[in-house]
């Protein structure tokens, strides 16, 4: 891989080099003072553009400067992800050197969000002054409807995943869990994690850092509730987000003072182990 030096040495030297580009941000985990560093980070670049035409879908443009793509993705010109058509344009690439760059070229003005941010070139005084927020990123508390919904979500989903099972529909029933069951278990744990770090981190995109912030028999509770296509390590996969469910949900609804609906808790265990009972008494 080309060095952290070097990488950013030629985005900035492309952009000073090209008149239409007016000024670079960088964003994203290298703009963060507290994430660890390491060499797979992406580099999420934005280039404030004069015109947005020249650049639009200019893949060769891309390779000249920047050297050649292994594999690149355009989102805006993808059916299967509709793009946004708001005045951008953006490479998603991994190059040969094997350093990933998300490079948005825009033509809009900047709005600060307080997301961590690196103002790398601005030629014209384009930005104003930057105010990036640690809070930005931090877990937000929920309000009493979030947290019921919440778990409302979690254990009224599950009928779907043992009905998925029972009819030996595995990829429905993997799907049900790992899609809606684990967003909501997810969820509950970053409030967990929230409560016990007073809301003032972040576990990063998709929980990548709940290793680093629950309690090891918690964590270790946590990986056993993933599952292998072995209909019994679901059903103990099952188990175990139910019982960890129970015991982070109690945690956060005793600290915000929200009333926790141990009613459709017991009744989903019932109607589990209805559905369970019949599973193994078919086989």
């Amino acid at each position: 891989m080309r060095n952290e030096r070097k990488m950013m040495d030629l985005i900035i030297n492309v952009a000073k080099e090209n008149e239409l580009v007016r000024a670079v941000l960088m964003s994203g985990s290298r703009a963060d003072p507290d994430v660890p560093k390491d060499k797979y980070q992406d580099f999420d670049i934005t280039y404030f553009v004069k015109d947005i035409d020249y650049f639009y879908n200019n893949t060769e443009w891309v390779e000249r400067n920047f050297g050649k793509p292994l594999i690149m993705q355009l989102p805006d010109t993808m059916g299967l992800i509709p793009p946004e058509g708001n005045g951008k344009f953006t490479w998603l690439i991994i190059f040969e050197d094997g350093n990933r760059m998300d490079l948005c070229v825009d033509i809009n003005n900047y709005e600060d969000y307080g997301e961590p941010a690196v103002i790398l070139l601005d030629k014209d005084d384009f930005f104003p002054l930057l105010k990036p927020n640690k809070k930005y990123w931090y877990i937000k508390p929920p309000n009493s409807k979030y947290f019921y919904d919440c778990c409302n979500e979690f254990w009224w989903c599950l009928n779907n995943v043992a009905k998925g099972i029972v009819r030996d529909e595995l990829p429905y029933a993997m799907n049900m869990y790992n899609c809606v069951i684990r967003n909501m278990l997810d969820k509950m744990i970053e409030w967990f994690i929230g409560v016990n770090f007073n809301f003032s981190i972040s576990v990063g995109k998709n929980g990548k850092y709940f290793k680093n912030y629950l309690p090891e028999i918690l964590y270790e509770k946590y990986k056993k509730t993933y599952s292998n296509s072995n209909y019994d390590s679901f059903w103990n996969s099952i188990i175990t987000a139910c019982e960890l469910f129970h015991l982070v949900a109690e945690e956060v609804s005793k600290y915000l003072n929200i009333s926790y609906n141990h009613n459709e808790e017991d009744g989903m265990i019932i109607y589990l182990n209805i559905v369970k009972n019949d599973f193994y008494n078919k086989s």
